[in-house]
């Protein structure tokens, strides 16, 4: 198949094709007679495995390490277990970090009077940030 009816069956955009066949995570496309790509079923299978993974928050390097996971029948599901864990540790930090985001600029914001003057805790904060 082409790579529009790849794209079209994996709802991934062509351009991302070609973007993770660039990079490795896809095995390259056979190529037909005109040089167009040709996809098989079992690059549609990886595409719609890469967008999962995708949006789950996989990075391209995590991903290429479950892809390679998946095609082994002799993987440790330790190793997969243990990217995952990995991956939801990340995410973890990565919410509290947001949390903690969220908590500064509510404190920031309920201290802000919001009207027609001047003074602004939010640009205080941001500006202070430049000079310590």
């Amino acid at each position: 198949m082409n790579i529009g009816v790849a794209a079209d069956r994996t709802g991934v955009s062509t351009k991302m094709i070609r973007h993770y066949e660039a990079i490795g995570l896809l095995r390259p496309a056979a190529r037909r007679e005109n040089s167009y790509r040709d996809y098989a079923e079992r690059d549609v299978h990886d595409l719609k495995f890469i967008r999962r993974a995708r949006k789950l928050g996989f990075s391209m390097e995590e991903i290429g390490g479950l892809l390679a996971l998946w095609r082994d029948d002799k993987r440790p599901s330790s190793e997969v277990q243990r990217i995952a864990v990995t991956h939801v540790a990340d995410l973890e930090r990565r919410v509290a970090e947001m949390q903690g985001m969220i908590a500064t600029l509510r404190a920031l914001i309920d201290e802000c009077p919001g009207n027609a003057a001047p003074e602004c805790p939010i640009l205080k904060d941001l500006g202070d940030a430049c000079h310590g």
